[in-house]
């Protein structure tokens, strides 16, 4: 029984997960359009989509603007509401209602929200500005409309990152902010010094699931306007060339691994200063 309990999600985690991860690595070392001959083709791949393709170098910086906006402004801000709803104000489980509601919808689902908001000609931004005259092309200019839908991905974030951290505030022991609070420190000082040090196994999870949001991101701008003008990201380009007109195995094989090894390194070297802090501390 134990070896069917573990046996069967080890096999599922195999076949589901690891299984094309590494059928990836192996087919962006080839040239193969999903029915002829696989043919290698070595570092060729790699050369020329950093050197030839001119959507992976605006796609990369939108995927680091995206990992930014989300950990520099919506994980903050979730914190932030986190800490004020841990203080059991008045109508708090409406509050915790509120800002977790748009975390069950879908991506996709946001999409179509940003056209019924930012929409150029019946957006509803447009017209709470009083431009409809000389309405402004929320999703259609490039030059703001990646900030358009991070203001939307914000808002589902913000959600997600302030339930983990409520939940991480409502372990910490009392008797910490007691003692603080009896030594002559004030709020900032108690949370930052007392509260905050204790919500390290929450800030490595949030870490993850902001960087994984970041890179993953696909439904909303392929909802909007199929990742383009402005809105491209890694994960449409794997797309584009694996399921589009192209049939590119190999070449968008290579571009999910480059989106790989960016998101292993950004959690790589965030666990390892961890792990060092602690080694340190012990």
């Amino acid at each position: 029984m134990i070896g069917l309990l573990l046996g069967l999600p080890l096999l599922l985690d195999l076949v589901l997960i690891w299984g094309p991860a590494l059928a990836s690595i192996g087919l962006s070392f080839t040239s193969w359009d999903g029915l002829g001959e696989i043919r290698p083709v070595g570092l060729d791949n790699y050369v020329n989509i950093v050197s030839n393709y001119p959507p992976f170098w605006p796609a990369v910086w939108h995927n680091l603007l995206w990992l930014a906006f989300l950990g520099l402004v919506a994980t903050p801000f979730g914190l932030f509401l986190a800490v004020l709803l841990d203080r059991e104000m008045r109508f708090t489980r409406f509050y915790q209602t509120a800002f977790y509601l748009p975390v069950v919808l879908s991506l996709a689902v946001v999409g179509f929200l940003a056209q019924l908001i930012f929409s150029r000609d019946y957006g509803a931004a447009n017209a709470l500005l009083g431009r409809t005259d000389n309405p402004v092309d929320w999703l259609g200019d490039p030059s703001i409309n990646l900030w358009s839908v991070l203001l939307l991905v914000g808002w589902r974030h913000v959600g997600y990152v302030m339930l983990l951290y409520l939940a991480g505030l409502k372990a910490v022991d009392p008797g910490l902010k007691e003692a603080a609070a009896i030594d002559g420190a004030n709020e900032p000082q108690t949370f930052f010094r007392v509260v905050f040090p204790t919500l390290r196994p929450v800030n490595v999870i949030v870490l993850v699931i902001t960087v994984i949001e970041a890179l993953r991101a696909f439904d909303i701008v392929y909802a909007i306007n199929r990742g383009r003008n402005g809105l491209e990201l890694l994960s449409v380009l794997v797309t584009d060339n694996i399921v589009g007109e192209a049939s590119r195995i190999g070449y968008g094989s290579a571009i999910a691994v480059i989106l790989l090894l960016i998101s292993t390194g950004f959690i790589a070297t965030y666990l390892v200063q961890v792990f060092r802090r602690e080694e340190d501390q012990a």
